[in-house]
């Protein structure tokens, strides 16, 4: 289409040509008028033909990039595996893409391992919750700690989960609290936080807590709103020793941190930067494992539906708990079944304005 473009143009009488002498002057200065207006718009067309020609090479090179990057493997159990207790209180098979919630829901896995360290742990445990008109997305943080029924395994810590059977039984696990699908999982360490930071030129977060440099995350954060580079987030998600909270308060910062990446990314001085944005996308998919069934093309159909979300779009949970308890020789997370039943239905429901902890 293009090509033809300029070929009508080449094709075009040229506007300065002499005038020819069997023709009354003022019809031919209207034709030469016409002519050089048509012209123009061919012209105009080309160019914008050109524009979205390129657009959509970048886009096909930046979904490229990130699917040679992205590590895949089997973080989804196979269907039919996972049960939860409907609200009539029996036994239910979670039957994946019918009557399994609205929208979409996403695992968010990452790891506190430092370098060096190869026990498989996950201290990052976030279901992200996309509603079905993108108008609200819900991050839920599970602590570690948190006392769940592990399916084939009892009771145990949420963590214990991902020691057992990695992602797919941490994914059944969690199918069998909320009865809802977890669509993808994408797991990444903490190392994979901070390169990302960087690439986004540092990221603002808030913090409802001060702690310092003496603590495990080895660095200074004031309460409220710190601007941080990738070194001094990494130590920011890390701590805990020094929260009030332990552990609950660890995951409320991971989250606020999140946040600050998705509004950071979603910016206009970030999408619409090509150089920017490409280093964001390499360092966020050269340091993330997602399931075999995860599409790039998926993650750009769902970043255009969520184009205009801002940041009172963007709501933190924890999942309902009753604080630190203990479980025989266990410092545990003490799991509340009625709390947990209320985020259940909301999420099923694709409700969560309504849900009340």
């Amino acid at each position: 289409m293009v090509d033809d473009f300029f070929t009508d143009l080449a094709a075009s009488p040229d506007p300065a040509a002499p005038e020819g002498s069997g023709q009354p002057r003022r019809d031919r200065r209207e034709r030469r008028r016409g002519r050089w207006w048509k012209r123009t718009l061919i012209v105009l067309v080309a160019i914008v033909a050109l524009v979205a020609v390129g657009a959509g090479g970048y886009v096909a090179f930046i979904s490229q990039r990130a699917d040679n990057n992205l590590a895949r493997a089997d973080l989804l159990p196979p269907d039919g595996q996972s049960t939860y207790t409907s609200k009539a209180g029996t036994k239910e098979k979670l039957v994946k893409g019918k009557e399994s919630g609205k929208g979409e829901t996403y695992l968010l896995l990452g790891s506190d391992a430092r370098p060096g360290e190869t026990n498989s742990r996950s201290d990052v445990i976030q279901l992200l919750h996309i509603s079905q008109d993108g108008s609200r997305v819900d991050l839920v943080h599970y602590p570690r700690d948190l006392w769940v029924d592990i399916p084939g395994h009892g009771k145990g810590k949420i963590n214990w989960a991902f020691a057992f059977g990695g992602a797919p039984l941490l994914v059944q696990t969690l199918e069998g609290l909320t009865g809802v699908q977890v669509d993808h999982v994408a797991n990444t360490d903490f190392e994979g936080f901070k390169a990302m930071t960087d690439a986004l030129g540092g990221v603002r977060v808030w913090a409802d807590e001060a702690s310092t440099a003496s603590g495990n995350g080895g660095v200074d954060i004031k309460q409220g709103w710190n601007d941080l580079n990738g070194e001094q987030a990494l130590g920011f998600v890390r701590e805990r020793y020094q929260l009030s909270g332990g552990d609950l308060s660890r995951g409320q910062r991971q989250q606020a941190f999140i946040k600050a990446v998705m509004l950071k990314v979603l910016s206009p001085g970030v999408i619409a930067n090509p150089v920017k944005f490409t280093s964001f996308v390499d360092a966020a998919t050269k340091n993330t494992t997602v399931d075999a069934t995860f599409s790039m093309n998926d993650v750009r159909r769902k970043a255009l539906s969520l184009r205009g979300l801002r940041g009172d779009d963007i709501h933190f949970h924890t999942a309902p708990n009753g604080g630190v308890g203990q479980a025989g020789d266990q410092s545990i997370v003490v799991f509340d079944a009625a709390g947990n039943h209320r985020l259940a239905e909301a999420l099923r429901a694709d409700d969560m304005a309504a849900y009340a902890p």
